[in-house]
């Protein structure tokens, strides 16, 4: 079975990080924002994965190739930003059957085996306060009967979340080819929730199923609140606490990979901890620290610190990208 996952966005939101990294490699309770996704993608029968790719893809490339080598791994660049729908018809091909659609920047909690088994195609829908920024979809007796692309006036509540499982991938790629045609789009962009509207109107049955656990990283803030969730979710602490516990001072949930060095530190809660980090003297809670990222001296509060940064003698809130060097001397 074949997946589908954009991760072409350049993720201005996020930056500096983005600048020198695709958004999905940021790191989030101990492991790059993807690879929360693929690492439950490999336990389903999906055996084909199509990465829809642009800004900074050749690092994301080896990157995946690397984890996942031994899945059947193809990279498809979209040059331009022209919506989800058009991202998606460049992983389909016309003879597509099954075919499971996940974005890459957002983490889910759901069973995907589950949803793999579902006898008719099925979207992942989420009820919010205010739908003005999604797609939403209207059922009647379960099953879709309408979806609205970021309605000024959403008629439901129930928004799409980023989940499509879609039983007959040849007739979707019809779909989104007659939008692109037409020249339907929202805002510009050819999205694939009108070309979903479409499938219906072709006679497709499709179902909803409840996402819960929805964790949005397209933000500092946000990226730093699923670090939070994510990290109360851990079965367990996510580092050994003993190899840390002399010398420092572990305030769980936390992410300490094995590689840190930390001394006469008090970390956590909520923090993560990369490889190769070294830390003395601080106080850090709600914060993500990077690989190889150097912090001395310092406290640090709902703060992002990127690769192979350094941090001395800081009191503040920080978010800043890899490689920078500041100093509080």
């Amino acid at each position: 079975m074949k997946a589908i996952i954009p991760v072409a966005g350049i993720g201005t939101r996020l930056r500096p990080h983005t600048h020198t990294q695709p958004k999905v490699l940021l790191n989030v309770a101990g492991k790059p924002i993807i690879a929360h996704i693929m690492d439950q993608v490999v336990t389903t029968k999906i055996d084909q994965v199509v990465f829809i790719v642009g800004y900074l893809g050749e690092m994301f490339e080896l990157w995946a190739r690397e984890r996942y080598s031994h899945l059947n791994l193809e990279f498809v660049e979209q040059p331009q930003a022209l919506g989800l729908g058009h991202a998606v018809n460049l992983g389909l091909k016309d003879d597509d059957q099954e075919v499971m659609i996940i974005l890459g920047d957002t983490i889910f909690d759901v069973n995907l085996r589950e949803i793999l088994d579902s006898p008719c195609s099925t979207l992942g829908v989420h009820e919010v306060e205010d739908a003005r920024r999604f797609g939403v979809v209207m059922l009647q007796n379960g099953q879709i009967v309408d979806l609205i692309e970021k309605s000024s006036d959403p008629p439901s509540n129930l928004a799409i979340v980023g989940l499509y499982f879609i039983k007959n991938g040849s007739l979707l790629k019809e779909c989104i080819k007659e939008i692109i045609r037409n020249n339907i789009t929202t805002k510009g962009e050819y999205q694939i929730t009108d070309a979903l509207r479409l499938l219906v109107q072709k006679g497709e049955k499709i179902t909803t199923f409840p996402v819960q656990g929805w964790y949005d990283c397209g933000a500092p803030e946000t990226l730093l609140d699923s670090n939070r969730h994510l990290l109360s979710r851990q079965a367990s602490p996510g580092v050994n606490v003993a190899q840390y516990q002399q010398r420092n001072i572990i305030v769980p949930p936390v992410f300490i990979a094995p590689t840190a060095q930390i001394e006469n530190s008090i970390i956590g809660p909520y923090a993560t901890i990369g490889e190769e980090v070294r830390i003395e003297g601080c106080i850090i809670q709600d914060s993500i620290i990077s690989d190889k990222a150097q912090v001395a001296n310092a406290l640090l509060r709902r703060s992002i610190i990127g690769r192979e940064a350094s941090i001395s003698g800081a009191f503040k809130k920080l978010n800043i990208s890899d490689k920078s060097e500041i100093s509080f001397d």
